[in-house]
């Protein structure tokens, strides 16, 4: 029993010795009281030799002297002083002084820019300035905005005719524009190339945008360079003089067409009631020539061959005919037709198309 009695007392120590087996809480690691040969006792109290637990008192004042030196040594070893309260007491730190309600002195006056100390007035603590948080206000302009001026851009003037016009007033324009040597034909009342470049050539030579358009400023000087049209001036017989009549068109109700002089007189028992200048096919789409009755009237036809339109038509023979030409109003001798005898006259031809009927004479020749 004693046995087993030390070998427990002998492993308590071991487990618990703070220098023992360098532990992790001890800060040196293997410490030199190692294998418990110092160990505590089972209750807690001084140090005792292992397996002595009930020594005589010589051995425990031995003990005791041996683990008071062990102490020492140990306390040495770590660093620590002896706890001595006075020398603590001097080492903490003083407490502050109370805070006292008396009148403190006024600061020691500044001196003056002289140099010397002003006794008698005291400098005067700065206010601080506050801080605003708005943004800066601009100052006002010295001038004012200037007010914007008008535009000094003259504003366009309105367009009283231009190509594609048609009626009076073209064929009055037409004839004021021949009058002066602008325009090298007899009115047509159609506005079309011809006039446009009529109108640009008077517009250039004014000094003057060559637009081709007539505006209001351009139909002004020209009426203010030229004099009114006369009836002859606004509506001649043709353009080009008529030829002598063949002889198949001196009796009865005829179409007299010249190809020399590219006329067409309608004539009634050899008396010309109108005249007008008139166009034909070209070499690939000729005109047939000869005798011919007018068998077909169609006021506002269009070629479904060509899908152009063909108003006032008198055909004479099969898809041929006698009818206005826009075309021709326009660009003149310029182009041709495809075999149809095309008239430039919209007025003329409208006339001539009420007073032909069916059965009435077509002579074409040289």
């Amino acid at each position: 029993m004693a046995g087993m009695a030390r070998r427990n007392v002998g492993n308590v120590g071991m487990e618990s010795d703070a220098y023992g087996n360098g532990g992790d809480g001890d800060p040196y690691g293997n410490a030199p009281y190692s294998n418990g040969t110092y160990g505590t006792g089972p209750d807690g109290g001084a140090p005792s030799v292992q397996g002595h637990r009930h020594g005589s008192p010589r051995g425990r004042r031995t003990a005791t002297a041996t683990a008071a030196g062990v102490l020492a040594i140990a306390a040495l070893a770590a660093g620590c002083g002896p706890q001595d309260p006075a020398a603590d007491a001097l080492k903490q730190p003083t407490a502050p002084a109370p805070a006292t309600t008396a009148t403190t002195a006024p600061a020691a006056p500044s001196p003056t820019e002289d140099g010397k100390a002003d006794a008698t007035t005291p400098t005067p603590t700065p206010t601080p300035t506050p801080t605003s948080t708005e943004p800066p206000t601009a100052p006002p302009s010295a001038s004012p905005t200037p007010a914007p001026r008008p535009s000094t851009a003259s504003p366009q003037p309105e367009v009283l005719m231009r190509t594609g016009s048609e009626g009076p007033r073209v064929r009055e324009l037409q004839a004021r524009l021949r009058q002066i040597g602008h325009f090298g034909r007899n009115p047509t009342g159609y506005y079309g190339t011809v006039t446009a470049e009529a109108v640009r050539s008077f517009q250039v030579k004014r000094g003057t945008e060559g637009t081709g358009s007539t505006d209001a400023a351009t139909w002004q000087k020209l009426r203010a360079m030229t004099r009114t049209p006369t009836a002859d001036e606004l509506n001649p017989p043709t353009e080009r003089p008529v030829a002598k009549p063949d002889e198949r068109c001196l009796t009865g109700r005829v179409l007299c067409i010249s190809k020399k002089s590219r006329t067409l007189a309608w004539m009634i028992d050899g008396r010309v009631v109108s005249a007008m200048d008139v166009r034909f096919g070209s070499e690939y789409t000729p005109t047939r020539e000869g005798e011919f009755k007018v068998f077909w009237k169609s006021r506002d036809h269009v070629s479904t061959l060509y899908d152009t339109p063909m108003p006032y038509a008198l055909f004479f023979s099969g898809g041929q005919a006698v009818h206005y030409s826009a075309d021709f109003a326009a660009n003149g001798y310029a182009g041709a037709s495809h075999g149809c005898v095309n008239v430039r006259d919209k007025k003329k031809v409208a006339a001539l198309f009420d007073q032909v009927k069916n059965g009435d004479k077509v002579v074409i020749y040289w």
